[in-house]
């Protein structure tokens, strides 16, 4: 994924809002909030399959990691190139069955992204529009919790691709995985002789890559879209085996 300024990489606390400060939805009753109003049979279907409930217990919940590269930054303006989707669960990663789809966006391709991405000017002229995956990439999220890092980026991404196809957004609950690391990296406040001699804590890095270290976990080729995925789900499995027990209850980190 393309890392926001990079936002992947910013310090814990310089971006959005904070947990303590969002509302996390009942994601079993807006789901079937949603599949109510959903005009699209194919968005009915993705929100009928509904969401398990929040206290369920994270070694029971079905879970699918999802990673998106995109022409640029702004959602407003830029559009997905690649999506990559792992189905794991807290112990299991079931790389066999990863999907991965390249798309031709309606926003130009950049120098810049190309070079971060890797994915062709020829590759998505040779590629179906997000349009014609759509029926593909709904029932493969639908009825689970999605496990991203960074979450502004893919559900700011997929929500716009859809109101541009159909006229109608996306909303799915995620674990997202660069929130836990922020949670736990936030910087305190500073002591009595950091305030007396001016010194401030360094930040620590919540990257991808650099959360992946922390947990020993080895590095990979950054930016293609069914690597982070893949990047991304080890790394909720390495924050559940050190933070979380299994029975813990899945509303601890959903948003």
């Amino acid at each position: 994924m393309l890392h926001l300024g990079d936002l992947k990489g910013a310090p814990p606390g310089s971006r959005g809002r904070s947990r303590a400060a969002e509302a996390v939805p009942d994601w079993p009753a807006r789901l079937a909030e949603l599949a109510a109003a959903a005009r699209d049979p194919r968005l009915r279907a993705f929100y009928a399959a509904g969401a398990v409930a929040g206290d369920t217990a994270l070694k029971d919940v079905p879970m699918v990691a999802l990673d998106v590269e995109t022409t640029g930054l702004d959602p407003a303006r830029d559009e997905i190139v690649s999506i990559g989707l792992v189905p794991m669960r807290a112990r299991c990663i079931r790389s066999s069955a990863s999907r991965y789809w390249v798309v031709r966006p309606r926003a130009e391709l950049n120098p810049e992204s190309v070079t971060i991405h890797a994915i062709t000017h020829a590759q998505v002229e040779a590629a179906p529009d997000f349009g014609a995956i759509i029926d593909e990439l709904l029932p493969a999220l639908a009825g689970q919790v999605v496990v991203v890092h960074c979450r502004e980026i893919e559900r700011a991404f997929l929500d716009l691709a859809l109101k541009a196809r159909i006229g109608e957004g996306l909303e799915f609950p995620v674990i997202d995985t660069m929130e836990l690391e922020a949670r736990l990296h936030r910087r305190p406040p500073p002591g009595f002789f950091s305030r007396l001699f001016g010194r401030k804590p360094a930040p620590v890095s919540i990257r991808l890559a650099d959360s992946r270290e922390r947990y020993g976990l080895p590095r990979y080729r950054a930016h293609h879209a069914l690597t982070d995925a893949l990047a991304t789900a080890e790394l909720l499995q390495a924050q559940l085996a050190h933070r979380f027990a299994p029975e813990t209850p899945l509303r601890q980190l959903w948003c």
